[in-house]
């Protein structure tokens, strides 16, 4: 295999003992995920990481490549590169190699009561909202998230104030204020504007740069500022 053939990568481990460096052979298309199967079937089977769906749905297989969150099922290989550096996510504890504890992720985004509480609890089903609306508008693209925290550890408010409840949790907060069908509204506005909310943003707007789905959770948090003015926008 030539040099211009192959791919060093360093993997961050959590047995010290355990090889971190490996020598894979490049094939094209390659995603990031290709590279972690490879080492794991034919070099190291005890490397741990996480996947499932391969369709940048589930969520699952996000980590660090080159210190930035991504997620390993989309996130190709480019042709000019020699060397990766692979790390779990950070701001969360580690569990073995690039495998997390998403906890303190999911509390947080329980903490902002995340399903939907209709308002009328007689209806047999929540009314639709025009699809044109400006309310459907802010809704839809917020709802495209899916909860891999990558925003989360990409945040440096996450990492420095164990209250903050983070931009995924706000920005699923953002959803369901701005719902006419809701009937948490109020609740929800208080928790977000508690210790620990929407003030604990440093607007960085790492969050949005790194979702995977663009979403936008760094604008979600200003809507929620003006939210809790009364205002609109």
């Amino acid at each position: 295999m030539s040099e211009a053939d192959a791919l060093c990568v360093t993997i961050a481990r959590s047995d010290p003992g355990a090889p971190r460096q490996f020598i894979v052979p490049r094939r094209q298309p390659m995603a990031l995920l290709d590279v972690l199967l490879d080492i794991q079937r034919w070099h190291d089977p005890t490397l741990a990481f996480r996947w499932s769906c391969r369709i940048a749905m589930c969520g699952t297989c996000t980590v660090r490549l080159d210190g930035r969150p991504v997620l390993a099922c989309q996130t190709p290989v480019e042709p000019q590169r020699r060397e990766l550096e692979i790390e779990p996510l950070g701001g969360l504890p580690v569990v073995r190699d690039l495998i997390v504890d998403l906890a303190p992720f999911f509390e947080r985004w329980a903490a902002v009561a995340p399903g939907f509480m209709p308002a009328d609890e007689t209806a047999v089903e929540p009314a639709v909202i025009d699809p044109h609306s400006r309310e459907r508008r802010t809704i839809d693209p917020l709802l495209d998230c899916i909860s891999c925290g990558a925003c989360y550890a990409a945040c440096a408010a996450s990492a420095s104030d164990g209250s903050f409840l983070g931009p995924a949790a706000l920005a699923r907060a953002l959803a369901l204020i701005v719902d006419s069908r809701d009937g948490a509204r109020a609740a929800r506005l208080a928790v977000v504007a508690a210790e620990g909310g929407i003030d604990s943003c440093h607007q960085i707007g790492a969050c949005t740069a790194v979702c995977p789905k663009e979403v936008d959770p760094a604008r979600a948090i200003r809507r929620l500022r003006r939210a809790r003015l009364g205002l609109r926008g």
